[in-house]
């Protein structure tokens, strides 16, 4: 179905076929957001309440009709009234309101949570408690794909923004100035999630990926591992890990981490091919990390297809603790990560505050367990 109203853009609800329902990992119907395109906008600095169409208006000494057909019928204005007002738009990242004409009676009770990927597994528990907790106060999730790139993520945001949803859940913390400053300029309450960060755009639940690094080469150190490898994706996040993990190992006196990037998301494939890399450059490797139990499981599989041992010849490490890994063979170690509890306190964060009641706690660390089993 489309949801829109007036002459503003759609937006489309479909369900994504890519993966099909069968093999996706959400009991959700995926949405697809039509991103809106712009340029780039300078800085500017948030105002106490959302840009109106009236504060357009002024600052393009225009009035407020003249706006709303620069928006909406752009080849009625003449070019230098249009740039102008196109000009007081981009300086006060003002986002129309589509559901201004009316359909908006009381609250939307709509949620948007913004995901890196839609394909992996890793964040199936931290979806389904957010999609249920916020179910439980009558709110509707609504989910759109960033795709590890900062400039989708930017026009993702701003899109969603055009809906007014009454929160916004990031799966990370935003990647992209521009998408930092549209959404603190909306006003919308935003929890950002799976991260800690000093520069929180304005609620946080999240761990600490450095502490995560630094505490699994710590984990193998105490074994009596001297060599270790690591295979892990290359976004962000990851690379935090990798750079944690390298330094604790340094500090611990042992050699350099062979480290081997696969594309996110990560793959079965991705871990074979990393295990194999690592083992290529450093065959005396006997410890590897990896950032993701889908890589871990690819690596233990890799392992079988070189003859060796896990743990004698070489211990493994995932992250993420998903379902699977406690019957991979042998079980697998892994970083026990609490999607369940994140889910449920930013699906309490928002409701809070689209209330007008207070959070009792605006930045909250989690933590993480590492879950030993027999792979390490």
């Amino acid at each position: 179905m489309a949801i829109g109203t007036g002459r503003l853009p759609p937006l489309q609800l479909r369900p994504n076929t890519t993966p099909s329902r069968s093999t996706s990992p959400y009991h959700l119907a995926w949405t697809t957001i039509a991103a809106l395109s712009a340029p780039p906008y300078p800085p500017v600095q948030p105002t106490d309440r959302p840009s109106k169409i009236q504060d357009v208006a002024r600052a393009a000494g225009v009035s407020a009709m003249t706006v709303s057909r620069a928006i909406n019928h752009p080849e009625r204005l003449n070019p230098e009234t249009l740039q102008r007002v196109r000009d007081a738009i981009a300086s006060m990242r003002y986002v129309p309101n589509a559901l201004a004409s009316g359909l908006r009676l009381s609250r939307a009770r709509l949620v948007a949570a913004l995901l890196p990927t839609l394909v992996g597994p890793v964040f199936q528990e931290l979806i389904q408690s957010l999609d249920h907790a916020l179910n439980q106060h009558g709110y509707q999730l609504m989910i759109g794909r960033t795709g590890y790139d900062a400039a989708q993520e930017a026009d993702l945001i701003r899109a969603i923004i055009q809906r007014r949803p009454d929160g916004i859940v990031m799966i990370g913390t935003a990647a992209s100035e521009e998408g930092r400053a549209l959404l603190q300029a909306s006003r919308i309450p935003v929890v950002e999630t799976w991260d800690l960060a000093d520069t929180a755009i304005d609620m946080l639940v999240g761990f600490s990926h450095h502490a995560i690094g630094a505490a699994v080469a710590e984990h193998f150190v105490a074994k009596g591992h001297r060599q270790l490898g690591m295979v892990s994706g290359d976004d962000a996040r990851a690379r935090v890990r990798v750079a944690a993990y390298a330094q604790a190992a340094q500090a611990a006196g042992l050699p350099e981490v062979t480290v081997a990037f696969t594309p996110a998301p990560s793959t079965l494939g991705g871990g074979r091919r990393g295990l194999a890399d690592v083992l290529l450059k450093h065959p005396e490797v006997t410890a590897v990390f990896c950032s993701s139990d889908t890589l871990a499981l690819g690596a233990l599989i890799e392992a079988q297809h070189q003859g060796l041992r896990v743990p004698q010849d070489l211990a493994v490490v995932g992250l993420g603790d998903q379902e699977f890994a406690k019957d991979t063979a042998p079980p697998l170690t892994t970083v026990r990560l609490d999607g369940t509890r994140i889910g449920q306190l930013a699906a309490d964060m928002i409701v809070a505050r689209s209330l007008d009641q207070p959070v009792d706690a605006h930045h909250v660390d989690i933590g993480f367990a590492i879950t030993q089993r027999s792979s390490s």
